[in-house]
């Protein structure tokens, strides 16, 4: 899969999600086989990046290319803008969010709020294509509800304007993350436009990656929640879809080692008193199918310093390695 002079290694892609891609996680979901990243989404008004969150989440040092960056607004030119900022800060590629079903976002005209308007929708595709020199990928959902599909009119808009490839979550605004996902609007954009189009929504296995796939004609998935505390699903889901055959899933050894890896560049990146914070909402993913993970979990969110969570995480999976070795 190509998105502009980009050449992807795979066509598995991490979906942006706010609190959660952030730089530590990109990275090793890049390192786990992800074929492209995308950031977390930055607010359009650049008055407003000069907080801490902002801060950190417009920084891509030591990122591999291509780097992707996810801005999300309503007014055109604040958010021709911003895409000039963020290539100015680094970005290689622009992803404008006309997905995100958040109440908070959708009040702000922004997000998947403005399928709505499809005037709107053409004034902010435009604008961002012309004040950039690096593609500009589009992030949408299937419509505003399920009465209102104009995922298809949507798509040809942005192929007509200069968007290099879509990502379609197959659910509508109205429906958030209930209900069934439904791909055969994602079907329908694919047969309709040559851009690139990618399928997100409940995509959990190698097996639901392929189904997709053959349902839609997509040219790649965009894997969200299923990658959290399972970074391996890309390498997974990759290998399934070159081979057909698939991988053993990871040792305890592997877990420990990249939970362990990963929660210390949480400490790293965010400094302390905010790493170990954040680093508890990670750990509960990785653990939350693991032997007696739940009080784990609990146990690990009272500790109030980066030493005693690596040291109980470090535990807590000699203890996981030595039972299993002990029943072997």
């Amino acid at each position: 899969m190509k998105i502009g002079p980009y050449q992807l290694p795979n066509a598995v892609l991490l979906a942006p999600m706010a609190g959660v891609t952030d730089q530590p996680f990109r990275k090793l979901c890049r390192q786990l086989g992800a074929g492209l990243v995308v950031s977390e989404m930055v607010i359009s008004d650049s008055r407003l990046w000069n907080t801490r969150k902002s801060k950190l989440r417009l920084d891509h040092r030591g990122e591999p290319e291509p780097r992707s960056v996810q801005i999300a607004g309503g007014d055109p030119e604040m958010m021709a803008e911003a895409a000039k900022l963020t290539v100015a800060n680094g970005a290689q590629i622009v992803d404008i969010n006309m997905g995100c079903p958040a109440k908070k976002v959708c009040k702000k005209q922004a997000g998947s709020a403005l399928l709505k308007d499809e005037a709107l929708v053409e004034s902010i595709l435009t604008a961002v294509v012309n004040a950039v020199d690096v593609p500009v990928t589009l992030k949408m959902r299937t419509g505003w509800d399920t009465q209102h599909r104009n995922g298809v009119t949507i798509a040809r808009i942005a192929e007509d304007v200069g968007i290099q490839s879509l990502a379609v979550h197959g659910r509508t605004r109205a429906c958030a993350y209930k209900g069934e996902v439904e791909y055969d609007t994602i079907a329908a954009i694919k047969e309709s436009v040559s851009i690139p189009v990618v399928a997100n929504g409940d995509i959990n296995s190698p097996e639901k990656a392929k189904e997709v796939l053959d349902h839609t004609a997509a040219d790649g998935i965009m894997i969200g929640r299923s990658a959290q505390g399972n970074p391996w699903i890309f390498r997974e889901i990759a290998h399934y879809l070159a081979s057909g055959e698939q991988l053993p899933p990871p040792s305890l050894g592997e877990v420990k080692q990249v939970m362990m890896e990963h929660l210390s560049s949480l400490h790293s990146f965010y400094g302390e008193y905010l790493g170990i914070r954040i680093a508890r909402k990670h750990l509960g993913w990785y653990v939350q199918n693991l032997p007696e993970g739940a009080n784990f979990r609990k146990s690990f969110n009272l500790l109030d310093s980066a030493q005693e969570q690596l040291a109980s995480a470090q535990g807590y999976f000699e203890r996981l390695i030595k039972r299993e070795v002990m029943a072997a």
